[in-house]
């Protein structure tokens, strides 16, 4: 790996304080994080796993480690991670991969949350992690992460995790949990737009939409006022037509004044037929950026793929539903630790799946190098 790769892994871990006792530690913390990283990259979903992975790899890792007391033990990779501040951890990491990405510009940016199934204990009187991400959905990567032990207590975590963002200019979409006054109102004060989708949390809000929406549908409403966008797509056996309608009319929500820049409202209806089945869904959303039905449509298509792009391939490719680390502070970093592992696959142009790329680093430290790196080709490393 070449030498500038670990010299910006270095630069930006700098700050990071190290947890352990100043004279009591025999191994360097910016040689333990470097061979974390390698490692999940590298099809590792455990301490023991990224301890074998970084004592087959010793010789590698020499070239650009310093290892004063050769491989850590997988409790000591336990140990550190459990030591590290989450936050602070994961502000070193992202500042890293914005680098390592080139990262210019962010039009999209979806915020959701992801349960981590065997992360409580309830001998101990944990509940299980819940993850909070912020993901660049054109550049598949993650900006920034918080941590609840509760599905409910997103609602307080949004607002935390939106203050680590650079809003200027972009567009945030969020489900109907963050479907709140105050969170709309944060993000047009930090400088972006917001999508938001509105569920019966939202009571009287849904009733107006649905109400401005049947009315634009019955043409009640200024043609100039309504757009709608239709996309049809198959494969798979399964046909889907989705139908955006955007109103840039919002003068019969009652609540209007209390969202902030509110100037759109509208509805999604999805239609599924597979196997001669067919199934439809309905969603409403509002929104402050005056945009087409067109843009609203690819945008919350954006949103709802996060699914897959992220929470999926967290689930089937890095076993995180099957994760039984229930120490708080090593979840979350390890939490962390994946999702960057998605994002540096992510950006690696080879038509392939993230697992058989994962095994492949594994078994090609040359490999492994170009994801780190964020080179596409070999020949840029």
């Amino acid at each position: 790996m070449a030498a500038s790769s670990v010299g910006s892994i270095k630069k930006h871990f700098r700050k990071l304080t190290d947890p352990r006792v100043v004279g009591r530690t025999d191994h360097l913390l910016v040689d333990i994080l470097v061979m974390a990283i390698c490692a999940v990259i590298a099809n590792c979903n455990g301490w023991r796993d990224i301890a074998l992975f970084a004592k087959k790899r010793a010789t590698w890792f020499k070239r650009f480690l310093r290892l004063p007391n050769g491989i850590p033990s997988h409790y000591t990779f336990r140990r550190v991670f459990d030591q590290l501040h989450p936050r602070a951890f994961q502000s070193c990491l992202v500042a890293w991969i914005k680098e390592v990405s080139d990262l210019v510009g962010l039009k999209h940016i979806a915020i959701d949350g992801k349960t981590l199934r065997h992360s409580g204990n309830d001998g101990a009187g944990l509940r299980m992690l819940h993850a909070v991400s912020a993901w660049a959905t054109e550049q598949h990567l993650l900006l920034g992460q918080v941590m609840t032990e509760e599905k409910s207590n997103e609602i307080t975590a949004i607002p935390q995790l939106l203050q680590l963002l650079d809003l200027h200019g972009a567009l945030v979409t969020i489900d109907a949990m963050g479907c709140q006054k105050e969170i709309a109102q944060q993000i047009v004060e930090l400088g972006g737009d917001y999508v938001l989708t509105v569920k019966a949390n939202q009571e009287n809000l849904l009733e107006d939409i649905q109400a401005t929406v049947e009315k634009a549908l019955d043409g009640l409403l200024p043609d100039v006022e309504v757009e709608h966008y239709t996309k049809k797509e198959s494969g798979h056996g399964r046909l889907e037509e989705r139908i955006c309608t955007v109103i840039h009319y919002v003068d019969e929500i009652r609540e209007r004044a209390s969202w902030a820049n509110l100037t759109s409202v509208g509805m999604i209806c999805s239609e599924r037929t597979v196997k001669g089945e067919t199934t439809t869904e309905v969603r409403y959303f509002i929104g402050s950026k005056k945009m087409g039905a067109r843009k609203y449509a690819r945008v919350l298509r954006g949103h709802w793929a996060i699914e897959n792009n992220l929470h999926w391939q967290l689930d089937i490719t890095f076993g995180e539903d099957d994760s039984t680390i229930t120490k708080r502070n090593a979840g979350a970093n390890f939490a962390v630790l994946r999702r960057i592992a998605i994002s540096l696959l992510k950006q690696n142009a080879r038509e392939d799946s993230l697992g058989r790329k994962r095994m492949e680093a594994a078994l090609d430290p040359d490999f492994l190098a170009e994801i780190l790196t964020g080179a596409n080709q070999q020949d840029k490393i």
